[in-house]
């Protein structure tokens, strides 16, 4: 049984239409970088780039107690000292490697994405993250916590798991959010010289960017997130039985 709390959350793409969403639950003491595999793992993200996931720290904060005071007395109590100016307004989520600081300001503070439970970010429904992926193409979904909830009659091991969406997910490399639309267009088009680009470059004659397989995503949300922890935290390349999953060889026998 889930004995721990199960966090229910609405993801969605950044910018994109039409619009590319999930919803999903994960029980409470998943891991920050975990959270980070599931999302990509929902947006068929492969993991060939950097991610992070950014936390408006003070705003979830300010709007867990707005929420449970009501606006009056909120306002009453803290509106005119603004007592949380000593909080940090973000909190930047990412694997730790030696080029982490590289290229960031000496003041700027990055939390190891392994070493942090949902839990302990996050607790009340409205709360929301920024999870980021790929820098170059800077893929953004964001995040709400919609519920908290507990089920023990919900085995631990059917989470986590999507529950409803819409739209396929991202293309690796293809622009960004830009370079989606335009890729939708050509195989909407499926003639010229840009679809047959696109065509040779995927090898695909046909790819619909506003399917959602439920159960597909469902089966790959099972397996598919420990393969990317062991991309990311021990640098291992996946097995042939994992590669199997990752390229969905299994829906050849179908």
């Amino acid at each position: 049984m889930a004995s721990n709390p199960i966090y229910e959350f609405h993801a969605q793409l950044r910018d994109y239409q039409p619009k590319i969403w999930r919803r999903f639950q994960v029980v409470n003491n998943t891991t920050m970088a975990r959270l980070g595999y599931i999302l990509m793992t929902l947006f068929e993200m492969q993991a060939n780039h950097l991610f992070r996931i950014e936390v408006p720290f003070k705003e979830n904060l300010i709007e867990s107690i707005r929420k449970r005071l009501g606006d009056s007395e909120y306002n009453e109590l803290f509106a005119a000292d603004k007592p949380f100016n000593d909080v940090d307004e973000n909190r930047i989520f990412e694997i730790i490697t030696d080029d982490t600081y590289l290229y960031r300001d000496e003041d700027e503070k990055v939390y190891d994405i392994t070493e942090h439970k949902l839990k302990h970010i996050i607790t009340a429904p409205g709360s929301r993250l920024v999870f980021v992926y790929d820098f170059g193409d800077n893929w953004i979904v964001d995040v709400t916590l919609e519920r908290v909830f507990k089920d023990d009659d919900l085995p631990g091991r059917l989470l986590p798991r999507v529950l409803e969406g819409e739209g396929h997910g991202i293309i690796e490399d293809c622009g960004g959010v830009e370079g989606l639309e335009k890729l939708a267009r050509a195989f909407k088009k499926k003639k010229g010289e840009e679809y047959n680009a696109y065509r040779e470059w995927l090898g695909l004659d046909d790819l619909d960017l506003e399917r959602f397989d439920i159960n597909d995503i469902n089966f790959r949300l099972l397996r598919v997130p420990r393969i990317y922890a062991n991309i990311y935290e021990y640098d291992l390349e996946p097995s042939e039985r994992s590669m199997d999953i990752l390229e969905r060889r299994y829906l050849l026998n179908k």
